[in-house]
Formats: structure tokens, C-alpha cells, sequence
């Protein structure tokens, strides 16, 4: 029976520092070599996620952005996109515009992917995300918020100093129905992202689209997050890392090492005959 084991990046594969502790590469790229099938779901992109792991000897796909996107990590080819619909954006736009939050918007421009905000709008939480990319050749200001809702849209996020600010627009968009809204505090800073999607859209979605693309039929699984619920309810088998949230431990079959603790890599190395 073919295995494939994949895993949350942000606190779970990703220590406190924001990387992966050269115990872990080599675990993992020692597990690979032997021939397990490993991979990880993320909510960054894969431009993000590859300044992490590029380490990694990956062969199999990526899932990024939660979900709305599935790419190949050696190539950054797109497998599948699940973009949002005309009616869609237009429920985002009207619903951020009542509320007064300005987003972060995905987009491909001719092919090409950016990142488009509104100039002037900027959180501090927001400040802090482009500060940390201004090398990033996806980012894109412009000057009013109409200009923000240009190209094919499939993922659009909200980055605020306080959960309050958000929430009246989260509770309005997910009355709708047709999109998949999260809000949650961000794992290695104060503030809190509202992420919109279609529906569809999920870590559980997306490896599904994985598995029938490689024929995998056992998943074993990792994660911290609420994200990773859905991922979960998918799993043959999954784990917490000691530091997940209360709620994704209630749905684990048990709970690991921190991702302090390479509790990952650990427990891929204690169980690795059954892997294969």
C-alpha cells in the first residue's frame, strides 16, 4: 500500500525561528533518499515556502495556500488552481469595503502571479508582511481599492492588529456560503489574518487531487493549526505537535513532540519501516 506522509510547514515542520532544524533536513532528506513519499501543505506561497525548504529533496507535489493551489516545488509549475468567480469577488469586494479592511490580493496578471494592495491602507501587521518581501518580485501596490480587484483572483487576505476588526466581515462572508473563511491569530506575531477562498478550497481538497494524481492510498499526517482540521478528517492516521491548538489534538490520534523538538522528524525516524 503506497504512503505518503505530509505535513503542516508553520509550527509544525518550522521551529520558533521560522525554519527547519538541520536535524530535520536530514531527516527528511535521509527518509526521501529511502524512499518515502513526503510532502507538506502550507498557507504561504510556494515563493515563501521555498526559501524554507529548499532544502528538501522533494519529488512529490506542493499544496500552497491552503489549498487553492497545487504546484510542483522543482519547477513552480501549477497542477491545479481553484480561483474565485466573478460573484465571489465581488461579495469580498463588497463586504471589505462595509467593513473598512484593506486586503492582500492574489492574482495572475498575464500569466504571472502578484500580490496587489492598496497604497496607504496598510496595517502594521500588513507593514511587517511586505517589509519582509520587498524583494519579492510579486508585489504590487496600487492606488485605489477598485484597482485591487484585477486578473484572475483566487485568494485574497487580511492582516490586522486585533481580531475584532476582522470578525464582522469573517461572520458576513461566511453567512453567504460560497466561500471558505478563516480567521486566526498569525503563530509568530500579534496580529490576525482573514484568508477568503471558494469553497472548495482546503488542505483535504487539495490532497485528494494529490492522491489521485499519484496513486497514493494511505495518508499519515501533521499539523498545529485549525487549518489542519479538514486535513485531518481525510488522514488514515494524524498527528498534533505538542504545541497545536486544543482543537486540532481533540481530532489527533495522538499528540507529538513540539516543533521545537523536531517532533516531526522524530517520529518519521521511529517509524520509518512502516513508511515504505
Amino acid at each position: 500500500m503506497k504512503t505518503m506522509v505530509i505535513s503542516d510547514l508553520d509550527g509544525t515542520l518550522l521551529n520558533s525561528s521560522v525554519r527547519m532544524s538541520e536535524f530535520t533536513v536530514a531527516a527528511l532528506n535521509s527518509l526521501i533518499r529511502r524512499g518515502v513519499n513526503f510532502t507538506y501543505a502550507t498557507a504561504r506561497s510556494l515563493n515563501s515556502a521555498m526559501k524554507l525548504t529548499g532544502e528538501l529533496a522533494l519529488n512529490l507535489p506542493v499544496i500552497t495556500y491552503n489549498g487553492a493551489c497545487i504546484k510542483s516545488p522543482s519547477t513552480g509549475e501549477i497542477i491545479e488552481i481553484q480561483g474565485l468567480d466573478g460573484i465571489q469577488v465581488e461579495l469580498i469586494k463588497e463586504n471589505l469595503e462595509r467593513f473598512g479592511v484593506s486586503p492582500l490580493v492574489y492574482t495572475y496578471l498575464d500569466g504571472e502571479e502578484k500580490v496587489l494592495w492598496q497604497r496607504g491602507t496598510e496595517s502594521a501587521g500588513m507593514m511587517h508582511y511586505l517589509n519582509s518581501r520587498k524583494e519579492d518580485g510579486r508585489m504590487l501596490p496600487v492606488d485605489s481599492f477598485d484597482d485591487l480587484f484585477c486578473g484572475e483572483i483566487f485568494y485574497v487576505t487580511c492582516i490586522e492588529d486585533t481580531q475584532e476588526l476582522l470578525a464582522p466581515a469573517c461572520d458576513s462572508l461566511k453567512a453567504d456560503g460560497s466561500l471558505n473563511c478563516v480567521l486566526q491569530r498569525e503563530i509568530y506575531r500579534p496580529e490576525y489574518w482573514l484568508e477568503m477562498m471558494d469553497y472548495r478550497v482546503s488542505k483535504a481538497h487539495a490532497l485528494d487531487t494529490i492522491k489521485k494524481l499519484t496513486g497514493m492510498e494511505r495518508i499519515i499526517s501533521f499539523g498545529d493549526s485549525i487549518n489542519d482540521v479538514p486535513l485531518f478528517e481525510v488522514s488514515d492516521e494524524c498527528y498534533a505537535v505538542e504545541n497545536a491548538v486544543e482543537q486540532l489534538k481533540k481530532v489527533a490520534d495522538d499528540v507529538i513532540e513540539s516543533n521545537d523538538d523536531d517532533g516531526v522528524a522524530k517520529w518519521l525516524m521511529e517509524n520509518c519501516n512502516r513508511l515504505l
